[in-house]
């Protein structure tokens, strides 16, 4: 016998298996649509062999009975994501988490992580929310797999198996945790509150409202991007030095759009650059 994700098979269960998923979508399906074959979706779906995995060793959950009553996946908006951030419900191992307010420890680029998420001397607890900023789109060209952000050691150490991580960037969809990735506009925009975010500040995380929040006045936002401007045309930041970056790089940092749409190319949108 086979096995598939915990249920057992027969050698032809994997056919079986996909039939009971097509059962569940036929409702959802353009059945007309016409198939490789010649046939229609509709036509291959009443040839198909009508066995299926009997309910109780199948992995295809039906809509009478779902796992979750709405999508694992769940959009946050607020003063921190104002173009969004987007969270898996379903990977976060604390449901608690998922409305959680806590004092934020930030964490300046994936390099800053590094050198200090696992430093005995961080000052970090379980209530906490670990916040890594510019590793997104234009902050860390190419938004890299860097959005898993791991659990500081002094608390592993201890047992906790969760903490609320928030950041501009993206992670496999396996990994589990209370996530929130996609923050938009990222850090590396001067416009980007996310980016203004300090050690100490409040966050305001509620899933089920689709709420993400840094609990700071309008006035103090507003005097924190003043200040992030002065320094910006000071030094310089990787957002400001994309305009003169040569090759496929600096055309990548000019034109990749931010996360809520894609971070694809925006001369590739069918109506223009935006």
């Amino acid at each position: 016998m086979e096995t598939y994700d915990g249920c057992f098979l027969s050698p032809t269960g994997f056919d079986r298996l996909q039939f009971a998923g097509k059962v569940q979508l036929k409702p959802l399906l353009y059945l007309d649509t016409s198939t490789i074959t010649g046939a229609t979706l509709g036509q291959v779906l009443a040839s198909a062999n009508p066995m299926s995995v009997p309910r109780d060793l199948s992995c295809i959950q039906p809509f009478s009975s779902p796992l979750y009553p709405a999508s694992s996946l769940v959009v946050l908006r607020g003063n921190l994501a104002p173009g969004g951030a987007v969270i898996k419900a379903s990977a976060s191992k604390h449901r608690e988490l998922l409305r959680h307010s806590g004092r934020a420890v930030v964490f300046k680029n994936s390099a800053h992580l590094a050198e200090t998420i696992d430093d005995p001397d961080l000052d970090v607890s379980p209530e906490d929310i670990l916040v890594v900023q510019n590793i997104g789109p234009v902050g860390n060209p190419g938004m890299p797999e860097a959005g898993m952000i791991p659990i500081p050691r002094k608390l592993s150490a201890k047992g906790v198996t969760d903490i609320v991580r928030i950041s501009d960037g993206r992670t496999s969809g396996t990994a589990g945790g209370t996530i929130v990735l996609h923050v938009s506009p990222e850090a590396a925009d001067p416009e980007s509150v996310l980016g203004l975010v300090r050690s100490g500040d409040a966050i305001e995380l509620d899933a089920e409202r689709g709420v993400l929040n840094v609990k700071l006045t309008e006035e103090e936002i507003a005097r924190r991007k003043e200040l992030r401007r002065a320094e910006i045309e000071d030094s310089g930041t990787l957002w400001v030095d994309r305009e003169k970056t040569r090759g496929y790089r600096g055309l990548y940092m000019r034109s990749v759009t931010q996360a809520e749409y894609g971070a694809d190319f925006d001369f590739l949108k069918a109506n223009g650059p935006a």
